[in-house]
């Protein structure tokens, strides 16, 4: 029930809530445009829609406490969410009710970011931010998530550099014997950088020319400086990757040259570290070195650039899209990820055509190593 009363200057509309307590809305100008609101209480109330403005009060730090404590991630997604909430989120929003966010105010502090942050951080906050509205708005605190089609304009990321098979081959021999085949594995199977880096000997079957990436320490984790085994990806990450056989004979001979569980390690045997990686092998490799004689090779190329050669690869060669996806640790999705399956005359020919381009692909006349 709803009803309408003067108040002060102007009107107010009151009406029983739910629990029998008695809410209140003040402020208008005339009965008119109290009853109108009234009738509309009554409709909300009636069909259980009606957003209770107390609900709407609360503020978004609280409410993302109440969220993180509900919301189930990986250690690694975790640690991102912490940072981009204490560092960008909860000091412009976390004292602000929910009820007071609007997507014009949001626009405004997303342009403010984008002077301050890479497209892909704002990206990832906008994201995250969304996400915890779009809860608040299930719940019932308000009625619509300000964030959702928000239409931010990012400007569109670089095209991914890729490789061709005979600079991935120049660029191993470049990293040295310890992260030679770890370059090649890379190129030619698609594993992402943490997989590859949590890999163990126990996940390596070389009669078979499998690689399996674990469900529980299939990729390697670092947070905050600290090294951890912990689960990959994605659900669809856990997946057996089929090797061709010149990678295969790669990995049984680098067996007998590594020592301990992991199959590529630092250089004193421990586990490897991305930035140390990339300072001291990557960057040299691609970039050039007038230490050790080596001009530029593909600089604009990164580690991650050779999941992306490798999918460019795939392509080339006709591999089926479910195929790619699987071996990729995607979810092909819709109808086609129902009705597609992956069959071993498929895997056959890609293995096929991976051995063909290691074995034939040409090599421009260069001298440099």
């Amino acid at each position: 029930m709803a009803w309408t009363e003067p108040h002060g200057a102007g009107w107010r509309v009151r009406y029983y809530r739910h629990d029998g307590s008695i809410g209140s809305e003040s402020g208008y100008t005339g009965p008119d445009q109290a009853s109108r609101r009234a009738a509309d209480i009554e409709y909300e109330l009636r069909n259980q829609v009606f957003q209770d403005p107390r609900k709407a009060q609360t503020t978004v730090g609280e409410w993302a406490e109440v969220w993180c404590e509900a919301h189930d991630v990986g250690e690694g997604t975790w640690a991102k969410y912490q940072s981009h909430l204490r560092n960008h989120i909860l000091p412009k929003f976390g004292e602000t009710p929910l009820g007071e966010l609007s997507r014009i105010r949001i626009k405004s502090w997303v342009k403010v970011l984008r002077r301050q942050l890479s497209d892909a951080t704002v990206a990832d906050v906008v994201t995250l931010l969304s996400m915890i509205l779009g809860e608040a708005a299930e719940e019932t605190l308000i009625s619509t998530n300000p964030c959702r089609r928000l239409g931010v304009r990012l400007t569109p990321s670089a095209r991914r550099s890729i490789a061709a098979p005979w600079q991935v081959e120049r660029i191993a021999r470049r990293a040295g014997p310890t992260a030679r085949v770890l370059v090649i594995t890379a190129a030619y199977t698609g594993l992402r950088w943490g997989e590859l880096a949590a890999l163990q000997w126990h996940n390596v079957d070389l009669t078979a020319g499998t690689i399996t990436v674990d469900e529980d320490k299939g990729a390697l984790h670092e947070l905050g400086g600290r090294l951890e085994l912990g689960p990959p990806k994605t659900p669809a990450s856990v997946r057996t990757v089929h090797l061709p056989t010149f990678l295969t004979s790669l990995l049984t001979e680098h067996a007998t040259q590594q020592i301990g569980d992991h199959v590529f390690t630092g250089r004193n045997g421990g586990l490897l570290r991305r930035a140390n990686f990339r300072d001291r092998v990557w960057r040299p490799a691609v970039a050039g070195d007038q230490r050790r004689g080596w001009e530029p090779l593909h600089p604009e190329l990164t580690f991650h650039g050779l999941r992306h050669t490798h999918r460019t690869w795939l392509i080339e060669d006709g591999v089926p899209e479910v195929l790619i996806h699987e071996r990729l640790g995607h979810r092909l999705p819709g109808i086609r990820g129902i009705y597609s399956h992956v069959t071993p005359p498929m895997i056959q020919t890609m293995l096929a055509a991976l051995d063909r381009r290691w074995t034939h692909s040409p090599t421009p006349h260069d001298t440099a190593q």
